[in-house]
């Protein structure tokens, strides 16, 4: 077996795995980890990374960096998305990178990655699991600040798009209040309508017959969903949210003040202050797939661009 890791540094997360890999290519994870870091705080408004940020971030891949050298894993790939793409300071995170993970294995540093190459990462670690007769399929990666649509089947990616919305985005451009208000939500609908037309217009999502949501936006609506003690990885994974479920998820966030998202034990305190964005935006994608393809569930999956980065790692070094 070969064992690589993976880490993947978004705009609200940073999250690590250390996997091993079969003869037949497949992954057996070792360590998944994942930390809320905020990485992408002001960014919309500022176009720079916070240094409170990059220091969060850095204290995260400390730990990250000493978890993989006691795996002994032999590779690693971090690769940085939609913030990092935005930032004009951005250099000050790649120093960073460079001093952290050149600690541990020689060159490592972050990689920023282009939308469609995030899109396509997703798409490989989403479907890896899924009957190829339930496709053509839409991936959606729904992170802090970009939002990605695939649409693939057994033969790979067909098309894909990046689309500057996600969940943090949203909440600091228009839902200000605890709660927000009629109108905060209003507005912030049609943002995210307006941004992910963007995508519609760009991704054929009428030739899909299945709807898969990845990160940690999906999960966590699929743990709330599901009325969780605790969150359960194992019971989110691959399970299904009709779309009148979906709205009804969205609408309660909506109407919860921080104090009584943040006593919901499936939803971890980094997003507690997010995740009524995420859900905005969630809905929206859920009413435009039902119009445009007539899909009416979303199958939430564990597996997501983590697990296309850590492909890539072993398919470099095949």
């Amino acid at each position: 077996m070969t064992r690589v890791a993976a880490i993947d540094c978004g705009t609200n997360s940073i999250r690590l795995l250390i996997a091993d890999s079969d003869d037949a290519g497949r992954l057996h994870d070792v360590r998944r980890e994942m930390r809320v870091v905020r990485l992408g705080q002001g960014v919309d408004a500022t176009g720079q990374f916070a240094p409170e940020a990059i220091e969060r971030t850095r204290v995260a891949l400390e730990e990250y960096a000493g978890m993989i050298r006691e795996s002994g894993a032999g590779a690693v790939r971090m690769v940085a998305t939609s913030a990092t793409r935005d930032a004009a300071n951005r250099e000050d995170f790649f120093a960073m990178t460079r001093e952290v993970l050149g600690a541990v294995i020689a060159g490592a540093e972050a990689e920023v990655i282009s939308g469609d190459e995030e899109a396509r990462l997703s798409f490989a670690g989403a479907v890896g699991e899924l009957d190829p007769a339930a496709g053509p399929f839409v991936v959606v990666d729904l992170g802090g600040g970009s939002t990605e649509l695939v649409l693939g089947d057994g033969g790979g990616v067909h098309a894909a798009y990046s689309t500057d919305i996600g969940c943090v985005r949203l909440t600091e451009r228009c839902l200000h209040d605890d709660p927000p208000t009629a109108e905060q939500v209003e507005a912030a609908q049609a943002f995210a309508a307006e941004k992910l037309g963007e995508a519609f217009d760009r991704v054929p999502v009428e030739q899909a017959r299945t709807w898969v949501g990845v990160a940690g936006t999906m999960t966590t609506l699929a743990a709330v969903s599901l009325d969780l003690p605790e969150y359960d990885a194992e019971r989110v994974h691959l399970s299904r949210m009709s779309l009148e479920r979906l709205h009804e998820v969205n609408h309660s966030l909506l109407h919860m003040t921080h104090e009584q998202r943040a006593a919901i034990a499936t939803i971890h305190p980094g997003r507690v202050d997010v995740i009524g964005g995420g859900a905005i935006v969630a809905d929206v994608l859920g009413r435009e797939l039902a119009r445009r393809a007539g899909i009416g569930e979303l199958i939430v999956s564990e597996h997501d661009i983590l697990d296309g980065i850590a492909l890539s790692v072993l398919a470099a070094s095949a």
